[in-house]
């Protein structure tokens, strides 16, 4: 394939001081002589599609390490809809042009499926202590198995000082915490903030998906967490979840999937309010087949 009269062949290339790797074997020496030469690895695992919220995590990635390694993978295991998957934007071309201007400490890391997957596509089963059965873990079975499956095989193959992932995919986030934490994995994760469009919508690669009308009625969901954000220290949690699914029953474009007020480290549903805890609020909706998540800090 050509980019801008580049070429990019299935091997490592120059791309205005840019390495793009496409199997552990071509990155791994690379890998092996910074840590050498005792400089830090940022690491910053995407699905590509990316959009200004992944490139908030590789600038401050940059800002932060000697090296960045940015992945562009869709992980198939943490997929419990084929068609969630088979539909999800790969744009490897785009991306690439998208991360050009950046420095030449940065490298893409474009992996084969058998990287990542030695012994075929099997996912870990993994015991997050719970937080694994809340919100996404309960619509999407297997779905957090998945991301610690993958995520635990990056970390061994990069071996990254820190990790950033962003605060949209909070619960997620959490999920990874978890995970170093119970594998003794020894990288620092770094929370990001959410990166939101003009209409305040959350920044993501599924938002490509959506019609023009979609988008645009998307942004009722930060506007709705607004409002609870808002409201938090006034009503209680009935009052606040019935408000938001009267709101979206009234929308014809969009349909609600969960909302949830849940303690943040627990993630486990708000029931009393306790003084010293934060709180947060999550959703779901649905725009036709595209799925989307949010959420936001309450105190």
């Amino acid at each position: 394939m050509q980019i801008e009269g580049i070429i990019l062949s299935l091997h490592p290339v120059s791309r205005k001081k840019m390495q793009v790797y496409y199997s552990i074997s071509e990155l791994k020496p690379k890998l092996n002589a910074i840590k050498k030469q005792e400089q830090t690895i940022g690491f910053v695992p995407t699905m590509g599609a990316l959009h200004k919220g992944h490139l908030s995590l590789i600038e401050s990635a940059m800002n932060q390490n000697d090296t960045v390694v940015v992945s562009i993978f869709v992980n198939p295991t943490q997929f419990n809809n084929k068609e969630d998957f088979e539909n999800y934007p790969r744009t490897i071309e785009e991306d690439i042009q998208i991360v050009s201007h950046l420095k030449d400490k940065l490298m893409i890391y474009v992996p084969r499926v058998e990287d990542i997957y030695p012994n075929g596509l099997q996912t870990i089963q993994f015991d997050f202590e719970g937080i694994e059965h809340e919100m996404e873990g309960s619509f999407r079975p297997g779905h957090f198995d998945g991301v610690g499956s993958v995520l635990k095989s990056f970390f061994k193959l990069i071996e990254p000082n820190k990790a950033y992932f962003g605060e949209k995919d909070f619960q997620q986030l959490q999920i990874v915490r978890k995970l170093i934490e119970i594998e003794h994995i020894p990288v620092q994760i770094i929370a990001c903030p959410i990166m939101r469009e003009p209409t305040g919508l959350a920044m993501s690669s599924r938002n490509k998906r959506l019609s023009e009308k979609q988008f645009k009625e998307a942004a009722l969901i930060y506007k709705v967490l607004t409002e609870v954000q808002a409201d938090f220290g006034i009503k209680n949690v009935n009052e606040l979840t019935q408000r938001v699914e009267e709101t979206f029953e009234a929308n014809t474009t969009l349909k609600l999937e969960y909302f949830i007020i849940a303690d943040e480290e627990t993630l486990q549903p708000l029931k009393n309010k306790e003084k010293n805890k934060k709180y947060r609020a999550f959703i779901a909706v649905f725009a036709g087949e595209i799925r989307l998540i949010d959420n936001i800090a309450l105190n």
